[in-house]
C-alpha cells in the first residue's frame, strides 16, 4: 500500500511539473492596440560611455532591432562631461560640445533622451562625496541659484539646437536615487526636494510644456511624499519616476560582492509597479505618468543572472505581469559597455547589457527582438505567459514562453548558481489553436531561446569561461546566437481558418511563432 501512495506521489508531482498549455486565440476577436511600453524607453551606463563608436554602433543596432524610443543614462551633468565650471570670480561657465556629440547622435537614430539631470558639477557642489569608478560627485550644489540656472541654461541649449516641438516630447528627470544615501545621494530628502524644485523650475522657466518629474528613487521610494511635495508647494511634476529589481536584499552593490539572490516572490518587480500606479491613483495627481526608468532581474552589474537564458523568459513575464500599469519600463540597460565598478576584465561577467561588450547577443536581448515583432492589434488571449497578435497585412505573431524560478533559494547567491551549467526540464506541450485566419499560403517562421538556443553563456562555459575572446571566437558567438529562426515551413490555411501546432516546451523556453501572409 505505501508503494502504490509514493507511485502516485511521483506520478502527481511530475503531472504538476510538465502540465499542458493550450494558448487559443481569434483571429477576429482584438484586445485592442498592443501596448508597446516595454520598448518606450531603454538604459545605458553613462553619458560619456556614449561618445564611444562601439557604443554608438551597438545603439544602433538596438535600435533597429528592438525599437526602443528613448534612453537614459547617469552622468550628463559630471565632469567628464566638461558641462560647468567658473571663473575666478565665481561666474559660471557652460559648455556643451559633448553634449551635443552625444544628444545628436540619439536624435540621429531617431531616438530621443530621458534626461537625468545629475550628477553635480565639482565646481558647483558643496562636499566631494563621489559614486563609481568614474567619480559621480553626489552632493547638494553649494548655491541652489546656480543650479537652477545650469538646469535652465541647459534646456534654453536644447531649445535652441533641437527646437521646441522636439524638446517638448523629452522629459527630463531630476537626479537618481535620492534615496540612497549615503550613496547616490548626501543630502536629505528635504533638500532633494530642494533640489527638484529649483531644477523643475529651471525647466519650466524654459517653456512650461516641458516634462519634469522623479524622483528616481531606488525600490520604489518617495512617490506619495514626492506629490505631496509639490502639490503643497505648487512645484511641477508632469511624471513619477522610480526603479525595482527582482532581489530582495540590498540596493547598491556595484562590483557583485556581497551576493544576490533572485526573489522566489511571483509579484517581485511587478508588485513594485502596480503599487506605484495605485499611490498615484490615490494622489492629489491621480493622472500622472509612471515611468520605471530602471528595472532588471537584479541591481548589480555582477550578477550572472543577466548572462543567463534564464533572463529572457524572466524579463517578458514581468513585462506581461505588468500590463498597463506603467507607461515605461525601461530596462537596465543594453549594452555591458558599463563602467560602474570600473572597465570590466573579461567578456561575460554578469553585466546588465542585453549585448555584451563585443556586441554578442545574450538571450535577453532577443526578449525585446521577439516584441518588437508583434504585430499593431493584440488579439484576446486567456494564457498568463504569452503575447499574440496581428498586423494590417494578415501576419499572426505568437510570443510565448515558460518562466521558472528554478534557483534554489536564500543560501545559494546568484554568483554561485548562475554559473552552472543548468540544463532546462521539460514542461509539457503547448498546443497554439488559431481560428478566424484568412485563407491563403503563408510562411511560418519559428525562433526560439533557451538552454543551449541562443544561449551564448553556454558557448562561454563550453570554452572554459576565457578571460579574452579571439575575434574568431567572437565571430562564431555571434553567428551561432543571431536569433535566426531555428525552423520555417509553408503552410496552407483553407476555408476554416484555422491554425493548430503544438510542441515540446521546456523550463524558461521562448518561443515566438511568426505567421506570415503570402
Amino acid at each position: 500500500m505505501k508503494k502504490l501512495l509514493i507511485a502516485a506521489v511521483l506520478i502527481t508531482s511530475v503531472h504538476l511539473m510538465a502540465q499542458d498549455r493550450t494558448i487559443k486565440v481569434d483571429y477576429n476577436k482584438s484586445a485592442g492596440k498592443l501596448n508597446t511600453m516595454f520598448k518606450e524607453c531603454i538604459g545605458a551606463g553613462r553619458a560619456n560611455e556614449g561618445l564611444r563608436a562601439d557604443w554608438q554602433q551597438q545603439l544602433a543596432l538596438v535600435k533597429k532591432e528592438c525599437d526602443f524610443k528613448y534612453i537614459r543614462f547617469h552622468g550628463l551633468l559630471s565632469d567628464d562631461m566638461a558641462v560647468y565650471r567658473e571663473d575666478s570670480k565665481g561666474n559660471p561657465e557652460y559648455n556643451y560640445q559633448y553634449v551635443d556629440v552625444l544628444f545628436d547622435y540619439i536624435v540621429s537614430m531617431k531616438m530621443k533622451p530621458f534626461v537625468e539631470l545629475g550628477f553635480m558639477p565639482n565646481a558647483l557642489a558643496s562636499g566631494k562625496e563621489t559614486i563609481f569608478w568614474w567619480k559621480g560627485n553626489v552632493t547638494p550644489p553649494k548655491d541652489y541659484k546656480k543650479w537652477e540656472d545650469l538646469i535652465k541654461n541647459l534646456t534654453a541649449h536644447f531649445t535652441e539646437r533641437y527646437g521646441v516641438e522636439e524638446v517638448k516630447t523629452w522629459y527630463f528627470e531630476v537626479w537618481n536615487e535620492p534615496n540612497l544615501t549615503p550613496g547616490f545621494w548626501t543630502g536629505t530628502q528635504a533638500e532633494y526636494f530642494k533640489l527638484y524644485d529649483y531644477a523643475a523650475r529651471g525647466v519650466k522657466a524654459v517653456n512650461k510644456d516641458y516634462k519634469v518629474g522623479g524622483p528616481a528613487t531606488a525600490g520604489a521610494g518617495w512617490v506619495p511624499e514626492t506629490i505631496d511635495f509639490c502639490a503643497k508647494n505648487n512645484v511641477p511634476l508632469d511624471f513619477i519616476s522610480t526603479h525595482t529589481y527582482g532581489v530582495n536584499q540590498g540596493y547598491l552593490d556595484e562590483f557583485g560582492t556581497s551576493g544576490t539572490v533572485l526573489s522566489p516572490d511571483e509579484n517581485s518587480i511587478s508588485g513594485d509597479v502596480i503599487n506605484s500606479r495605485k499611490q498615484i491613483t490615490n494622489s492629489t495627481k491621480p493622472n500622472l505618468e509612471l515611468h520605471y526608468t530602471e528595472w532588471s532581474s537584479s541591481y548589480t552589474p555582477a550578477d550572472p543572472i543577466h548572462d543567463s537564458y534564464h533572463s529572457a523568459a524572466y524579463i517578458l513575464q514581468k513585462l506581461k505581469q505588468v500590463g498597463n500599469a506603467a507607461n515605461s519600463m525601461s530596462y537596465w540597460v543594453f549594452t555591458d559597455i558599463f563602467e560602474e565598478p570600473g572597465p570590466r576584465f573579461t567578456p561575460f561577467h554578469g553585466g546588465f547589457g542585453l549585448l555584451n561588450t563585443q556586441g554578442i547577443k545574450k538571450p535577453a536581448y532577443f526578449s525585446y527582438q521577439f516584441l518588437n515583432k508583434l504585430g499593431e492589434t493584440e488579439l484576446q488571449n486567456s494564457d498568463k505567459a504569452s503575447w499574440t497578435s496581428k498586423n494590417a497585412k494578415g501576419d499572426v505573431q505568437v510570443l510565448l514562453w515558460d518562466f521558472t524560478n528554478t534557483h534554489p533559494g536564500e543560501k545559494v547567491w546568484n554568483q554561485t548558481y548562475y554559473v552552472q551549467d543548468l540544463p532546462s526540464k521539460e514542461k509539457g506541450k503547448v498546443k497554439i489553436e488559431i481560428d478566424g485566419m484568412q485563407k491563403g499560403k503563408y510562411t511560418l517562421e519559428i525562433y526560439k531561446v533557451g538552454y543551449k538556443v541562443n544561449d551564448v553563456y553556454a558557448d562561454y562555459l563550453a570554452l572554459n569561461k576565457p578571460s579574452q575572446l579571439t575575434r574568431e571566437q567572437v565571430n562564431a558567438m555571434k553567428k551561432k546566437n543571431n536569433g535566426d529562426p531555428i525552423a520555417t515551413e509553408k503552410i496552407t490555411i483553407d476555408a476554416k481558418g484555422t491554425f493548430s501546432k503544438e510542441f515540446k516546451i521546456n523550463e524558461n523556453d521562448v518561443v515566438f511563432l511568426n505567421l506570415i501572409k503570402q
